[in-house]
Formats: structure tokens, sequence, C-alpha cells
């Protein structure tokens, strides 16, 4: 059953049970899917596009938006409201959608009527009538190998690209995730992660709305407020990336006693520092436990858990997902030799939205002794198991950072960085941030020495770039490290 259906039938043998807390209102279970009959009805009027963008803070809303779109028998793009302008509309353009379902506040806040097309139409929820019966129809059949949703992430050509999830792919993830951590109806989610993200998406949206539970959503990270919301709702499952973690440890009054319920506090997204794992142990006994997966397996392919637990694992893989680690030349390694990731399973994507050739070479068979030849996606990530099965990350992706859980390839920045008339050059790398996890550094070549300022081109970049990418620096080289071949050697550079 596809995770409409599921949520669908949670619905009708539990109509008045609370669905979503956010910070406009409660949504119960029949609450939740009758509006998302209304907003389906609207869709149909409104687009004949395939394609519906949703452009929501993160709430009950999405959740609803994203029903409604499913209802319509339409593929979900959700939108990042942290992009640029300039990203943004590339997203909405790239994307083929003509319609965007959205509300009022988040469009004023970020002030994104700009980055939004004129021939776009704006379905907002805030125009909505959601009063009465709902136009009722019955529930589409949505297939396993039917797209779902497409979610963009960080392309290594400077252009986001759009990662195409189906049904199944979806609905095998969250099953997998229920049965591997033992989730219930009973067990309360409280988060902020943005449910553009594949990890709120999955992890913080459809997780807990196709078991029957309750999960309390807050649209801006304020630490005090998750505190708040952590002493009021008594969670069991807390999701985050770890520079919330991070952050949340500034909040003086915080206690133990307010963390007590939490059964999985669940950080990934990004590497976990030593530093914050510790303090929590030590300061609100709570062991953190690390997740890994990518937008492209839906997410999650590996979760620790506190019965299966090792220090600085991210856990065994979830059930129907396998994990190989491979050589420069993809022959298979044994435990705890250090190669490539690769995974295989229902989660995996289809593959890249209109960019086949990059799809490709994501994409590789591996001739298993047992089952011939298995066709695997390349993480990119480096990483070893041990003989039980148990996965550690020792690298990463060679050019990408992940800042405040975002990923950002350096060639983004560096395309805005090369197109400013000081600059000839140049090359991004990451700094460790103890906030972010990770800031960007920018090294550049000048055209003429005399005509450098660094805040100009900060700005600069500013007009193109999300906040996040925005170098926090930007230094001057006389020439950029460089292979016989000129190719710029980022790993020859080096941040304090």
């Amino acid at each position: 059953m596809s995770a409409l259906g599921q949520i669908l039938r949670n619905a009708l043998r539990n109509p008045g049970a609370t669905a979503a807390v956010d910070d406009q209102r409660t949504y119960s279970y029949i609450a939740l899917a009758g509006g998302a009959f209304f907003l389906a009805n609207k869709i149909e009027r409104t687009t004949a596009n395939r394609h519906v963008g949703i452009l929501l803070p993160t709430s009950g809303a999405f959740a609803l938006a994203l029903m409604g779109t499913w209802l319509a028998k339409r593929v979900a793009v959700p939108l990042n409201y942290l992009l640029s302008h300039d990203e943004l509309a590339y997203v909405i353009n790239d994307s083929e959608i003509d319609t965007i379902v959205t509300v009022d506040r988040i469009l004023d806040f970020l002030k994104l009527h700009d980055a939004i097309p004129p021939s776009v139409k704006l379905l907002k929820l805030d125009d909505c009538d959601f009063d009465g019966m709902p136009p009722l129809r019955w529930p589409p059949r949505l297939g396993s190998g039917e797209l779902a949703v497409i979610l963009y992430t960080s392309g290594t050509s400077g252009r986001p690209k759009g990662v195409m999830l189906s049904h199944g792919n979806l609905e095998s993830n969250v099953k997998g995730a229920i049965e591997h951590a033992r989730i219930t109806r009973a067990d309360t989610f409280v988060g902020v992660l943005p449910q553009f993200h594949c990890f709120g998406l999955t992890g913080l949206t459809l997780l807990p709305l196709m078991v029957g539970a309750k999960v309390v959503y807050t649209s801006r990270f304020l630490p005090k407020r998750i505190v708040s919301l952590i002493r009021k709702h008594r969670p069991e499952i807390f999701m985050a990336v770890p520079s919330m973690y991070g952050a949340l440890l500034s909040v003086k009054s915080a206690t133990a006693a307010d963390f007590s319920s939490i059964r999985f506090p669940i950080s990934g997204g990004e590497p976990l520092p030593q530093a914050t794992f510790n303090a929590y142990e030590q300061r609100f006994n709570l062991r953190l436990l690390e997740g890994y997966g990518l937008t492209e397996t839906a997410p999650i392919t590996n979760w620790a858990t506190p019965w299966d637990f090792k220090a600085h694992s991210v856990g065994r893989a979830l059930p129907g997902v396998q994990i190989i680690v491979v050589d420069e030349n993809d022959r298979i390694l044994g435990p705890d030799c250090d190669g490539e990731i690769l995974m295989n399973g229902p989660n995996i994507m289809s593959g890249y939205f209109k960019l086949p050739e990059q799809t490709t070479n994501v994409f590789v068979e591996i001739d298993l002794p047992d089952r011939g030849p298995v066709r695997f996606f390349r993480s990119g990530d480096i990483g070893h198991t041990d003989d039980e099965g148990f996965l550690f990350i020792t690298g990463r992706k060679k050019e990408m950072l992940i800042i405040g859980g975002e990923n950002v390839f350096p060639r983004e920045i560096e395309e805005v960085l090369n197109r400013h008339l000081s600059v000839k050059d140049s090359a991004v790398i990451g700094k460790s941030d103890g906030l972010r996890g990770e800031v960007p550094i920018a090294f550049v070549e000048l055209v003429e020495a005399e005509d450098f300022d660094e805040q100009s081109v900060r700005n600069w970049c500013r007009e193109s770039l999300a906040q996040f990418k925005v170098p926090r620096e930007v230094r001057v080289m006389d020439s950029l490290p460089r292979n016989p071949t000129g190719k710029i050697l980022r790993r020859a550079l080096k941040v304090e």
C-alpha cells in the first residue's frame, strides 16, 4: 500500500487522533485527510500539469499538500525556500511546474514573490475553504513504480538536479524504518527539519503519519522553543542535524529531565562531532543515534538503535537494503577495509530528472557470488563495514560540503565567484564550524590585485546564492594549486 493509502487508512481507523501539531494549528487524522481531498479538487481545477510545486514551511500543511497532490495523481516538487531567487527560479523552470501550493506568510517572510515567474500560478492554502464535507473520491491506485516526488539536490555541475523517487521508494523506506526501529503509533515525533529535504520528508512526515503517530512541527529552529516543545509533548523521537544538537546545548535551562522521554535522538545529514556526542551523554544522559542515507536512497539506508549500537557507527542497514564496499576497481572488499559505499534496494531512486548521463554514471553492476549481476547505486562516500554489518563512514564525496545539513558542491559557489570581474579563477573548500558543521572558504586568483575587495565579492555571491553558500572568507592567492593538466587541486588547499 502506498504512503497515501496508509495515511488515509489511519484516518478511517482513528479519525479523531492527533496527526500533527504545528505553529498554527492542530490536525486530526480526519482533518488532514479531509483537507487533502479539498486540495486535490483545487489542484485539478487549477492545472492539468503533472508536476505540482509545494512551497511551505515545516508544518502539518505540508503533509496536507503532499497528500492532496497525490490524491490528484500528480507528482510533488517540494521547493527549497532557502535557495537564492535565481536558484529557486531555475528549479521552478527545470521541474516544469506551473502551479505552486503555498501560503502568504512564507512568501512575505522570505520575500519570494520576485523569485516566482509570473506565469506560475499560486494556489494559496490561505484562500482555500476547507469547511464542510470535502468532495470525496476514490483514492487513486499509485503503483510502486510511479513517480511520487522530485527532490532537488545540489549538482556537481553547479545547478541543482532533480532526484526522482517513486511511491515504492518512499513506502519501502518508511516500512523498513518502522521495522528496524520498532516504531509504533504510540510514539510522538518532534522536529524542525525542512520537509523539502528528504530527511524531513520521509523521516518527519511520512514515517509518523504512516504509522499513525503524532508529529509536532515548528517552522524555525529556535533552540529555546525546541526545548519547550520537548518539555510539553514528551516525544519519544526527535530528529535533527548535528549543528542543531550543538545549538541546543546553548539552552542553559535544559536538563536531563527535559530529554528523558526521548528514545530516539536521531542525528543525520552531516557527521556528528564527537564533542557533541559526549556533551549529550554527560549533560543529558542521552546517547545520540546516527543514521545515514542520501536523497537518492529516499533517504535512510542505515540507522543505529539503542539496542544495536556501536560507537562511531551509523548502524546496520534497514531491512531490504544491501550495503557493499568496493575498491577503485569495483571489487568487493571484506570487513574493516575502506572503500566506496554502494547500495541496492527498493528505496533507490529511478534517476535524475532529465539527466540520463548523470543517472548512468551513478549506477554500476556488481557481480555477486550468490545473485549474479546486481545494479548498485554509487554513494561516493567512503567507509567500511565490520564483520557484524555495522557501517562506519570514514570519508565522503571528495568535493561536497555539508553546511547545516545541506549538501553543497564547491562548483556551485565557484561559478558565481568566477563571474565577478576581479576574479580570474577560484576554488572552494570547507572549514569545520561548531554551529554549521562546515562553512565555505573561497580561494581566488585575481585579474588585478588592486581591484580586490572581499566584501564586494561576498556581496556579489549573495545576489545569486543562498546565504549558507556564501563564502565565510575569500582568500587571495597568487596562483591556485594545479595538476599538470591545469586542474585545480582542492586537496592542496588548507584552512586552519
